[in-house]
């Protein structure tokens, strides 16, 4: 993993909540685990002790990216955000022009993407085409479905 992160404050403290889980309760579960498959004999011949092993391992694997990922976090301030033109954390009003609708979307980190709620990643076509834009600049966006391009109205916090 390459770079900073950016994130809101909740999502850091999101983030520190499931590492906690995941150090706690979610190792002990495996530790339960490799434990009760042992007791079932032969390991050279035990397929639950060897899903019970990869289990551990996945579950280190994502142990590991999350500390990365929390080691890497930049908290992002409302306060702190240039609303002159498009960055992380912004609400951008846009038209498109293709299909003349009013959309509304905030650019998040991929972590905090949820495109149900609006919230696109910053790393995503839409969210790399917007960033940097000014009110009443067009943002051009290369998509699977051809070029779209947005109008940009409004950008808030």
């Amino acid at each position: 993993m390459s770079g900073l992160n950016y994130v809101s404050k909740e999502t850091l403290e999101q983030m520190k909540d499931e590492l906690t889980k995941l150090k706690t309760a979610g190792r002990a579960e495996i530790a339960r685990q490799i434990a009760d498959a042992r007791e079932k004999g032969d390991l050279k011949e035990n397929a639950e002790y060897d899903a019970a092993k990869e289990a551990q391992g996945h579950h280190e694997a994502k142990i590991a990216q999350l500390e990365a990922a929390i080691m890497t976090a930049r908290v992002i301030d409302a306060k702190d955000i240039d609303t002159s033109k498009v960055s992380i954390l912004s609400k951008v009003k846009l038209i498109n022009l293709g299909t003349k609708k009013n959309v509304e979307y905030q650019i998040v980190s991929e972590k905090e993407a949820d495109l149900k709620s609006g919230k696109i990643s910053v790393t995503s076509p839409i969210g790399r085409g917007l960033l940097g834009k000014t009110v009443g600049e067009v943002a051009e966006v290369t998509a699977p479905s051809g070029v779209l391009k947005f109008k940009i109205e409004a950008i808030s916090i």
